[in-house]
């Protein structure tokens, strides 16, 4: 009799943990084919990553030397945090406070679309989409009408958008036009430099553009050699009515 109520026991406690473990298993959450939906901006973030890993490291190294990131001394009564482009040299600064700046090498506008003025930061983008203004596709009818963010666009890695124009910085898919003239107004930046001033500033950040007068003038004003050239042009006329 005591062995079968030990049996007994025993069995219970079987079916019991059995039950325990099928319990167990159907509270079990099923494994999720796709990444819950707060995962999204995460990936995004990832994917961003993934392609400002992707910017080649030696872009900087073949500029110039003059043309590459680096701290100098700039004494400007412009306060800490201000952007200034600097177009005459083809540079921005960044104002650093106690007479230094961060420079970098850029592009700025060719003839007929530098501008200059004093604007703020009014919208900022990671690896931007390009929308070309109307009146750049008046110019350019080829181009295309939209074209989504990546290596290949030609607003690179980061854009800084400048109040209520149609000009930003941002990086560039050509790093051979850094130090030159070539873009419609828009100021283009190393994707690597671009991704560095991008996370010094904020919307609001101040921006100044300088007036390129040294190449105005230039264009208005004879050069030396020219007025030199001239006044003995003038010399031979003199000597030869006498």
């Amino acid at each position: 009799m005591r062995a079968v109520v030990v049996r007994a026991l025993l069995a219970g406690v079987v079916v019991s943990s059995g039950s325990a473990l099928w319990n167990e298993t159907a509270r079990a959450e099923p494994l999720a084919l796709f990444a819950p939906a707060s995962q999204p901006a995460v990936l995004f973030d990832r994917s961003l990553r993934e392609q400002d890993a992707m910017i080649e490291p030696e872009e900087r190294s073949e500029l110039p030397a003059q043309l590459r990131r680096q701290i100098v001394n700039y004494p400007t009564r412009e306060p800490v945090g201000t952007i200034i482009v600097d177009t005459p040299n083809t540079y921005i600064y960044y104002v650093l406070g106690n007479g230094r700046a961060i420079r970098y090498g850029v592009g700025v506008g060719r003839d007929g679309f530098r501008w200059s003025g004093v604007e703020r930061v009014s919208r900022m983008a990671e690896w931007p989409d390009w929308v070309p203004p109307p009146e750049m596709i008046s110019r350019q009818p080829y181009l295309p009408r939209f074209m989504a963010g990546g290596e290949s666009n030609p607003l690179g890695a980061r854009a800084l958008y400048l109040g209520n124009t149609a000009y930003r910085i941002h990086g560039t898919n050509a790093p051979s036009t850094i130090g030159r003239r070539v873009s419609s107004g828009c100021i283009r930046m190393l994707n690597e430099d671009v991704i560095d001033l991008y996370k010094r500033v904020n919307v609001g950040t101040k921006v100044v553009v300088l007036p390129d007068t040294a190449r105005a003038n230039a264009a208005v004003r004879p050069t030396a050699a020219v007025i030199r050239a001239r006044a003995e042009s003038d010399l031979r006329s003199d000597l030869r009515s006498q």
